[in-house]
């Protein structure tokens, strides 16, 4: 996905109801004024997810509600890399993590660490 066909009326991002719940919990017991989301270069495939609870947004950050409790900052730069974009929250045994389902990811890493657009 280019910068050039990245449209903020369409959906950005979207949340499970198992994130909600996790992301809520957190941001309450932090005392956290949301999380902030951003993209990196790095890892094995080029970008990485940052997620981070913050009290603070950069000034540039994109606001989102994405339920009640849970306020995403996003980086500028991340956002037509993530469009579209559901953040889920998984358990598989004993391990729980947060899953990006990523519609413009082409290719993950093998550890799902990171991806390429």
């Amino acid at each position: 996905m280019t910068v050039e066909s990245f449209s903020p009326e369409e959906s950005v991002l979207t949340i499970t109801d198992a994130a909600v719940k996790h992301l809520s919990a957190q941001i309450a017991r932090t005392h956290s004024a949301g999380l902030r989301l951003a993209v990196n270069e790095s890892g094995c495939s080029g970008y990485m997810y940052e997620l981070n609870l913050i009290s603070d947004p950069a000034e540039d950050d994109h606001v989102f509600k994405l339920a009640d409790g849970v306020t995403l900052y996003v980086a500028t730069d991340a956002l037509p890399m993530i469009q579209g974009t559901e953040i889920d929250y998984h358990t598989e045994g004993l391990n729980s993590t947060i899953k990006f389902n990523n519609p413009n990811a082409k290719a993950l890493c093998g550890c799902g660490e990171s991806f390429t657009v």
